[in-house]
């Protein structure tokens, strides 16, 4: 299978940070906490609605690697044209619910606007969810299922990634191989609490696993020091990346 075009480089390439904050004034001091020291910033939809979009837009002009976290589910028609303009924002990944209409409507609306730079993803399951939750919204089968249909159907539409837990890392990589990109929330160093996410793992664990990609979200954002506490995230994962290696 071939590489991803959106394969990471370093280990400091696949470090995301979501921006998670209420105003554009505390998204500007955390990026400029971690300045040098995030591969991308997340922006999701708490930030989005307080201004965050056209601070996405600055960032990316900056220079900076922006994942637009807005899981789009829509009509075909109003998703194609939400992808052409997300495209023209200067952003390297976002998201959309793992639906086959949705993503084979999304990849439509990038080849049309002739953008080969954004990589969209597919939210396989959301990592706050467990099969209790699946069942109570209505789905039959187990968590892992659902997420192995849903990265079936991505590959199927031709989408750059997923996203899935990192417990599912190891699966999805052997359905994908290098094909699609995975990344993977609710990472949580040694020692951190899972506040609200259900299915996790440590930034070491999740590289072994396969993750391509990992958000890392309070345990840098609500940090001392968010800079520091970046950087030892990403010497976790140099660590991880040296232990896989032919060489190791």
């Amino acid at each position: 299978m071939p590489m991803s075009p959106f394969a990471p480089k370093t280990a400091l390439d696949r470090l995301m940070l979501p921006v998670d904050v209420p105003t554009v004034a505390e998204a500007e001091r955390l990026v400029k906490q971690t300045e040098g020291k995030i591969g991308v910033y997340k922006i999701g939809m708490e930030l989005q609605f307080a201004g965050g979009l056209e601070f996405a837009r600055d960032l990316a002009r900056d220079g900076k690697k922006i994942f637009l976290d807005v899981k789009l589910h829509d009509i075909d028609n109003t998703i194609e044209k939400a992808v052409r303009n997300v495209a023209k924002m200067g952003m390297t990944f976002m998201t959309l619910h793992g639906y086959p209409k949705t993503m084979r409507a999304a990849v439509k609306g990038l080849r049309e606007e002739g953008n080969p730079d954004l990589c969209l993803l597919g939210v396989t399951v959301l990592t706050s969810m467990d099969e209790q939750d699946l069942i109570d919204a209505g789905y039959r089968g187990p968590v892992a299922d659902v997420v192995e249909a849903r990265a079936r159907d991505a590959r199927a539409a031709g989408m750059g990634g997923i996203v899935c837990a990192a417990t599912e890392s190891t699966k999805m990589r052997r359905i994908l191989g290098d094909e699609l990109v995975i990344v993977t929330p609710g990472i949580r160093p040694a020692g951190s609490a899972a506040g609200d996410q259900r299915r996790v793992m440590t930034p070491k664990d999740a590289i072994e696993a396969g993750s391509d990609y990992l958000v890392v979200g309070r345990p840098i954002s609500q940090a001392g020091d968010p800079g520091a506490a970046a950087d030892a995230v990403v010497a976790e994962i140099e660590d991880a990346l040296k232990d896989m290696s032919p060489a190791a």
